[in-house]
């Protein structure tokens, strides 16, 4: 949201303020709580500027304007401007908070009632039949097909909470908050704190991201009442949920409406009182109060009590999650060994280590060790110092990790070690990780089979297959007792990097545990056999499931359909998964696509996504492997339509059908539909893929232009990645080098936009494919270009690019320049000796044997025109 919409949004506050000041003497007598609290707002003068410590509590009140040049006079004018949306909606989400506020429990019953009465397009919304089609799909079926495939692939950190947050926000966008409650209801569950909290977070959200002021009206609108709703079910007002409230004036720079809102949170849960002082050192720092950070920072460094200290507590806490340095004064009064739990402690010793105040550190680990702090929450700390310190690499961190545990007379805890182990996974430095299992193994430490779990997980996100055989030598030698997944993991890497024997050798060992193998674990075999076309292996492991009694699934079905190379054999697995009573998935619904498709049946594969069987939720993924298959096939026209029929219907593309058109859109399509089809793209690295294949498509077919916007959006997206920019130029180039010499003009006018337009410098590999150009075009002016090109981007010249000059110089009829150059060349390897002599036959032999016969035929033709005597 925009600061024009924050002003629309905190005038509606005020609007509402006033509104109910006059209509508080109205309020319902069992709301006094309440009542006390809108008469004590007062928004034509100022309120107390500091804040007062009574009876061991503090007191927020609303804050004293200041004369910080961040909020002062501006915060207060656009305050009580009026809002500058439509009249309807001003008045509209004026009344609702005004409701909110101020409607007693009798009216409100009454209003949810009559909201419920007006609700006829929400009934008939939520009045049709779930599953009309539930006769051609089963829903119990489903509900295993659904588990197979979350079991397919280890997925990590997907709690119930998070789960069950992404169902309420697809219901969210899809029907509306109070939409989704009155379905809950249908659904015969009560709707929850969990729901409501997830229902206003999602609200919140929208109005954080909307671009249209009264949109984002609206979503505070429901955001309010959907608050309103559950405070009149009696549900207390705890953290979960006023939290998002109060960040989201905090991120808004809304200072009276924190203050506003605290009333209300203060009166229904006089506990948070502490807490809300978290929340408001986060206003002052968000808006860049320097004044009233000091202020509160002054008013309870000399306090001691309970409820001070707790406030003391959250006021620490919120200035070391900001990362600034001014803590130091509460760090000199703050008795570490109260901190309320070691979560709280991690967080302040996370901060030491970010801002480098290593002599605090060292000193509450004294006090901690020395007021017989647990271990193990000692060596958790440690950690959160440790792997904050800025630049500091692995192998250090773990030295210093080392270093202060014996410092301290610390023994290590396997909690410690794993959060090392996941840090260490997630920097990609996977090697290391297993260094530090080995380390745990010979303190004696238990090894979690979570903890490999991770592990593995990570050695297939980086590619590094091999270090299964390591993983699986540390699981023999330290007694781990591995569960089916470990096994379906390792079978996995093994495959993926060719190593049926050791697949089969973890098969036999899991046989050996008296673990029944699963066809999931079959079909990871079937399909490293079918990746490598090894048909007859993949028919070793149908035999094998069969003398094992483990039925294939419809996995099993999907990778035998997709790589039939025939029409009877899609047809014979077909009847043959219909006779086992497998019903059809999308898997096998995109199976038959690709595969009638590879077998020229283009039409039958159109066929397949009419049929009624299809789930409704799975149609667009499947009409996206058809745009898929059929741009593979060279029928781009035909995949661009369902493309944008997918579109017409509000639907999306899955990442890699969009992959897919991108990578075959043919030189005669129009150009934007690129940009279209990133657009479609928002993982990052299908983003980047994508616009990489864009880029090289526009330089192959010389829409320059284009491809410079592209890279331009590149660069921003991944200006801390040189890596990543120099691997696209590289491509680039490297297409240059492989297509027509007249290409070479496009690489050159490419090589100076990079320069003057991006800022960037080549990288050796851009010059050197740059150069092969000029030996294709046979170019001595644009040769001696790019050897310029070297100096200037402070590359030393290397055996390899003297090469490819004396191969250039050569090629365009320099000579003399290349025996100069040759001098140069150290020829002390064979290789090198061998390139020479294949540069000098190819191009001054060809050379010398051109002028010969072109010195025959001029002879020739003058013998041939000498008059006979």
């Amino acid at each position: 949201m925009t600061a024009s919409k924050a002003k629309t949004l905190s005038s509606l506050f005020k609007t509402a303020v006033k509104k109910a000041t006059k209509e508080s003497s109205s309020l319902p007598s069992g709301d006094k709580p309440l009542k006390q609290f809108v008469l004590s707002l007062d928004t034509s003068s100022a309120p107390s500027s500091s804040p007062s410590t009574s009876s061991g509590s503090f007191r927020i009140r609303s804050p004293q304007p200041t004369k910080n040049p961040a909020n002062d006079g501006s915060l207060q004018s656009w305050l009580l401007q009026p809002a500058s949306t439509s009249e309807n909606s001003i008045g509209g989400f004026t009344d609702e908070l005004h409701s909110i506020l101020c409607t007693g429990p009798a009216e409100s019953s009454k209003d949810i009632e009559k909201m419920m009465d007006n609700g006829s397009s929400l009934g008939r919304v939520l009045n049709i039949p779930w599953l009309s089609n539930a006769s051609n799909y089963n829903i119990s079926f489903r509900r295993k097909e659904l588990s197979r495939e979350r079991k397919q692939k280890w997925v990590f950190k997907k709690t119930q909470s998070g789960r069950f947050n992404r169902l309420i926000k697809m219901c969210g966008d899809k029907l509306g908050t109070k939409a989704t409650i009155e379905f809950f209801d249908k659904m015969g569950r009560d709707t929850g704190l969990k729901e409501y909290n997830a229902l206003i977070a999602v609200c919140l959200e929208k109005a954080r991201t909307s671009n249209d002021e009264d949109d984002a009206l609206e979503h505070m609108s429901e955001a309010f009442k959907t608050f309103k709703k559950m405070r009149e079910r009696g549900f207390q007002v705890e953290e979960g949920t006023y939290g998002p409230f109060l960040m989201y004036f905090i991120d808004m720079g809304m200072v009276e409406e924190f203050f506003f809102f605290c009333g209300p949170i203060k009166e229904g849960n006089p506990s948070s009182v502490t807490r809300l002082g978290y929340y408001e050192m986060l206003l002052w720092i968000g808006v860049n109060n320097e004044e009233k950070i000091q202020e509160l920072c002054n008013c309870i460094v000399a306090a001691d009590e309970e409820d001070d200290f707790k406030l003391k507590e959250n006021y620490l806490l919120a200035l070391c999650e900001s990362g600034r340095k001014d803590i130091m004064q509460l760090l000199e009064v703050i008795d570490i060994t109260r901190i309320s739990s070691v979560n709280v402690a991690a967080n302040i010793f996370e901060s030491l280590g970010r801002l480098s105040f290593d002599s605090f550190a060292e000193k509450f680990l004294w006090t901690l060790k020395n007021n017989d702090y647990k271990m193990a929450d000692i060596s958790r700390v440690i950690f959160s110092y440790v792997s904050a310190i800025p630049n500091l690499a692995v192998e250090d961190l773990f030295l210093k990790f080392k270093s202060l545990h014996m410092k301290f007379e610390i023994t290590p805890s396997s909690a410690s070690y794993e959060k090392l182990i996941t840090y260490c996974c997630d920097l990609h430095k996977v090697h290391f990780a297993l260094d530090i299992v080995d380390q745990m193994c010979e303190e004696g430490l238990s090894l979690s089979i979570e903890m490999l779990h991770s592990i593995l997980h990570a050695s297939e996100e980086n590619y590094e297959y091999n270090l299964v055989r390591r993983i699986y030598s540390l699981i023999g030698c330290h007694n781990v007792k591995p569960t089916r997944e470990t096994f379906r993991s390792m079978i996995n890497l093994s495959v993926k990097m060719k190593d049926f024997n050791g697949a089969y050798a973890m098969l036999d060992d899991l046989k050996k545990l008296n673990i029944p193998p699963t066809s999931t674990i079959y079909n990871t075999i079937l399909a490293g056999y079918f990746r490598e076309s090894n048909i007859s292996g993949a028919m070793m492991v149908l035999k094998q499931m069969e003398s094992e009694d483990v039925k294939p699934d419809s996995h099993t079905y999907s990778y035998l359909i997709a790589n039939c190379n025939c029409e009877e054999d899609i047809t014979k697995y077909y009847k043959a998964m219909m006779a086992a009573g497998i019903q059809v998935t999308k898997h096998i619904f995109m199976a038959l696509i690709n595969a009638y498709t590879a077998c020229g049946q283009i039409e039958k594969a159109k066929q397949v996504v009419l049929d009624k069987g299809i789930p409704f939720n799975s149609l667009n993924e499947i009409k996206g492997a058809l745009a898929s298959a059929l741009a593979c096939s060279g029928m781009m026209p035909d995949a661009l339509n369902i493309y944008k029929e997918i579109k017409q219907n509000g639907g999306t593309l899955e990442p890699k059908p969009v992959i897919s058109l991108i990578e075959h859109f043919t030189s005669e399509g129009d150009v934007n539909i690129l940009v279209q089809l990133l657009e479609e793209l928002h993982d990052p690295d299908y983003w980047f893929d994508g616009c990489c294949r864009a880029v090289v498509h526009c330089v192959t077919n010389k829409h320059l232009r284009l491809a410079l916007e592209l890279l331009k959006q590149l660069k921003v997206e991944f200006h801390k990645d040189d890596l990543a920019l120099d691997a696209v130029f590289d491509e680039v180039f490297s297409v240059i080098a492989e297509r027509q010499p007249n290409d070479l003009q496009i690489g050159l006018a490419l090589l100076q936009a990079m320069k003057d337009e991006l800022g960037l410098t080549p990288s050796r590999k851009s010059l050197d494919f740059l150069l092969a150009s000029c030996v294709n075009a046979k170019d001595l002016q644009s040769s001696l270009l790019i050897w310029r090109e070297y100096q200037a981007a402070g590359l030393h010249c290397n055996v390899l690019t003297f090469l490819r000059m004396y191969q250039a110089l050569l090629a365009s009829g320099d000579p003399k320049s290349a025996k100069t150059l040759l001098t140069k060349i150290p020829t002390e390897d064979p290789h090198v000796r061998c390139i020479i002599k294949a540069c000098q036959m190819t191009y001054v032999q060809s050379t010398s044997s051109k002028m010969k016969k072109q010195k025959v035929q001029k002879k020739n033709k003058t013998w041939n025109t000498t008059p006979m005597k």
